[in-house]
């Protein structure tokens, strides 16, 4: 999908039926088993500075349960409950607050257009929830992530005991990724055509950014550029966007995108958009001034042949790090026949030697988080992947300006190149391929600026 077709979709198209959502919950509760009770809290509204909040983003659990928007509430999902297993705490409508903030969804469209079975006020949670919990034997909640919901939630137990006489009170507090979590690893037909309109989205981004980023402007220009392309689609920055240039790219998670663009540098952007909670994340390593220099088209074409090894490790049965252990291999030996490590590959993958110049992973988990939810390894070995799963692969390679173990010319050489990538049934699919990555083809599109 093309970000300019992305336009031409209606909101229908990009959207996750409320029945989709009930079967999630069903799945879930059915792990859980019927003397259970799940709780999923909101996200807490952030404060920023004085009274200016940060924008409000749901927490990725409750909205992959339910959909539901606005912060303070609570989803509780009682197995078996006659009167309705799913039901949501949040705000009630009040026209005063709203005169103020906006229309809120209240109790009454909570169930009609959000599929609850029940909904209260967020306010008379104290006084009904606790009867709902008394008679479980676990509690699934997310321990330790909120510390004011924690509290609340212990006082629930403490005034259960103290009223009821010591009745029947959850003996159990479970920790609720375990189950969650793993459900989310699998995405639906539903969450791909997201992915996929998400990544034609950061795509359309990395390409207006790369039209922009001539010598004489800044990092924060590039950004800017990068930023009104998503949000000319409804999207925003899946995290803040690292524009890296020259030895800035050596710097694994920079932010400060402040720098100006100079003749002969290189370009590192990593950016991504979220469109309706589901995360992209793209990575390109380009030349300011259209043309790569010797050593930097030495360095890329070893990224990229590490790459493209990695990407064809995503297919189903493949081990999760076999990606990875491709891409070290990849780099290893491409940074031997450079004379950036001496000796062999072997011996610099044995003695982590080639960590100097490569010391991330190669990829992690996508989806409704960039690195998204899910245990990687299982019982002690490597999780296997499987149809549905979404990964990134995003090897690299970087020289500090300060490493004095090189000769100068290759010294503050920054590359990464990342794409997501989902596994199909018979292999993968790269989500954003739309951005090219061969370096040739990027030269090409630098010089129609």
């Amino acid at each position: 999908m093309s970000a300019s077709g992305i336009a031409t979709l209606s909101n229908a198209a990009l959207h996750i039926e409320p029945a989709e959502y009930v079967r999630r919950r069903r799945q879930l509760m059915r792990m859980a088993g019927e003397d259970a009770v799940l709780l999923v809290a909101a996200a807490p509204e952030r404060m920023r500075n004085a009274d200016a909040a940060w924008p409000y983003r749901q927490d990725s659990d409750l909205h992959y349960l339910a959909g539901f928007p606005e912060p303070e509430s609570v989803l509780a999902l009682l197995p078996g409950r006659k009167h309705g297993e799913a039901v949501l705490f949040c705000r009630e409508r009040d026209l005063e607050r709203e005169r103020w903030h906006g229309e809120s969804i209240g109790t009454e469209r909570a169930v009609s257009a959000y599929g609850m079975d029940d909904a209260f006020p967020i306010d008379d949670i104290d006084d009904i929830l606790p009867g709902m919990i008394e008679g479980r034997g676990r509690v699934y909640c997310h321990f330790g992530r909120e510390p004011e919901f924690d509290a609340r939630l212990l006082g629930w137990m403490r005034r259960l005991r103290q009223l009821r006489g010591g009745g029947v009170v959850p003996k159990e507090f479970v920790a609720l990724g375990h189950l969650l979590h793993d459900l989310r690893l699998y995405k639906s037909r539903a969450e791909l055509k997201l992915m996929r309109a998400s990544a034609a989205i950061a795509a359309e981004a990395h390409l207006a950014a790369m039209r922009v980023a001539v010598a004489g402007r800044h990092e924060y220009e590039v950004e800017a550029e990068l930023l009104r392309v998503m949000h000319s689609h409804g999207a925003v920055p899946a995290f803040p966007p690292i524009v890296a240039a020259g030895a800035n790219a050596c710097v694994m998670h920079y932010q400060a995108n402040r720098a100006p663009l100079r003749e002969g540098e290189l370009l590192l952007i990593d950016a991504g958009a979220e469109l309706a909670c589901y995360a992209s994340d793209i990575s390109r390593s380009f030349p300011v001034s259209g043309r790569y220099s010797r050593e930097q088209r030495a360095l890329y074409e070893v990224v990229l042949a590490a790459q493209e090894a990695a990407i064809d490790q995503v297919r189903p049965g493949r081990p999760f790090d076999a990606a990875h252990h491709v891409a070290v291999r990849v780099i290893t030996e491409g940074l031997c026949a450079l004379g950036l490590l001496s000796g062999d590959a072997d011996k610099a993958i044995a003695d982590g030697s080639y960590k100097r110049f490569f010391p991330a992973k190669t990829g992690h988990w996508l989806g409704l988080d960039v690195h998204d939810v899910g245990d990687y390894r299982v019982d002690g070995e490597p999780r296997m992947l499987e149809e549905g799963m979404v990964v990134t692969v995003e090897p690299g390679i970087y020289v500090p300006p300060g490493e004095a173990s090189v000769a100068e010319r290759w010294r503050g050489i920054g590359i990464r190149i990342e794409d997501d990538v989902a596994v199909t049934r018979d292999g993968h699919e790269v989500l954003t391929d739309i951005v090219p990555r061969d370096a040739e083809a990027i030269e090409t599109l630098l010089m129609q600026r």
